[in-house]
């Protein structure tokens, strides 16, 4: 088992003290489904303090202050820094309400897409995914679930571009509220795209804006200050996708994020990505690249075992023959991966 703690020396500059002491105890050899359920354990069992709503003012006072400038905060999907109307970057830290040219609180997995609605407790008064918005900019956006786009925040057709800055933010807290709160938000209703080439229900918009918007200083910012329990208004847990993106790319797939631990997660061991499964008639195909497969679990939707296919490891593609239409779920295995993937027989 890797454990951050093992190899502090080799990251720092990279990874803060805070991080180590946080991940100590993950195994960061796990891929796919497993390494997603035990950072999901970790910031389930981490998340010591349950902020109210009211309590969220105060805490965006202290994680969303702009790093240069104490007396103002920084509002998500705004991108003008000299303007005082809806598209502002700024406000002032106190003025805060629900008028028009104040700051509210934002909640990014919006309260109505959850499952049951996510109200103003709970998952809905969670700071990792609430942010200083501009009224009018946040009531702009409403509830519509988050597309693809390009240039500043605006609405496009049905859905919202989130601006070129924050799709990044946008995704690693979408990423966040998955594992934390489960089934309750999906990503699938809270954005538009496809689940097809992910284990689970992470939808390759926000593994595509993950990888091309870099974590910022803000982003950290707030993490550290929502980690910390000596804060006063810290939950205690951490976003793992800010401290780094790459786990996602390890866990989901899809393009290859920025990597901020490198002595940690050397993606020379194992790349997940050279593996893919393609489906053909009544078959499924296994194409390994480079990597070793022992084993391949076949299991359907409902979670049961359908068959196990061993001794395979030498074989550049693998064939599974003799399934019926519908859904399943393949979990591939062998010394340096731990992959979970679907795939769709028609």
């Amino acid at each position: 088992m890797k454990k951050l703690s093992t190899i502090l020396f080799v990251l720092v500059g990279i990874c803060t003290y805070a991080q180590q002491t946080y991940y100590n105890g993950i195994n960061f050899n796990l891929r796919g489904i497993a390494l997603k359920s035990e950072l999901s354990d970790l910031i389930i069992s981490t998340h010591t303090k349950k902020l109210s709503y009211s309590n969220v003012w105060d805490a965006l006072k202290k994680t969303d202050i702009d790093p240069t400038d104490p007396t103002r905060v920084v509002q998500i999907y705004g991108y003008n820094k000299t303007s005082t109307g809806n598209d502002a970057y700024y406000n002032k830290v106190n003025n805060n309400g629900g008028n028009s040219g104040q700051w509210n609180r934002e909640h990014t997995f919006a309260k109505s897409l959850g499952t049951p609605n996510l109200g103003t407790s709970g998952p809905g008064a969670d700071a990792h995914h609430l942010r200083a918005s501009d009224v009018k900019r946040n009531s702009d956006r409403g509830n519509l679930k988050f597309i693809d786009g390009s240039g500043n925040s605006r609405k496009i057709g049905s859905g919202w571009y989130p601006g070129d800055e924050w799709k990044g933010d946008v995704a690693r807290m979408m990423m966040y509220m998955y594992l934390r709160y489960d089934t309750t938000c999906l990503p699938a209703n809270v954005g538009f795209g496809s689940t097809s080439q992910t284990p689970d229900g992470m939808i390759d918009l926000f593994l595509k804006w993950n990888a091309e918007d870099p974590v910022s200083q803000f982003e950290i910012q707030r993490n550290e200050y929502l980690g910390d329990r000596n804060n006063a208004y810290a939950q205690g847990n951490r976003n793992p996708f800010i401290d780094n993106p790459y786990l996602a790319t390890l866990i989901w797939g899809g393009p290859e994020a920025e990597n901020k631990w490198p002595g940690l997660l050397n993606t020379s061991d194992i790349n997940q990505n050279n593996i893919k499964s393609y489906t053909k008639e009544n078959s499924i195909l296994v194409a390994t690249g480079n990597t070793a497969v022992k084993m391949i679990e076949v299991f359907n939707t409902n979670g049961q075992l359908i068959n196990t296919y061993k001794n395979t490891k030498g074989l550049k593609t693998i064939e599974l023959r003799n399934f019926e239409k519908g859904v399943y779920v393949l979990k591939i295995s062998g010394d340096k991966v731990n992959l979970t993937q679907k795939v769709l027989i028609k």
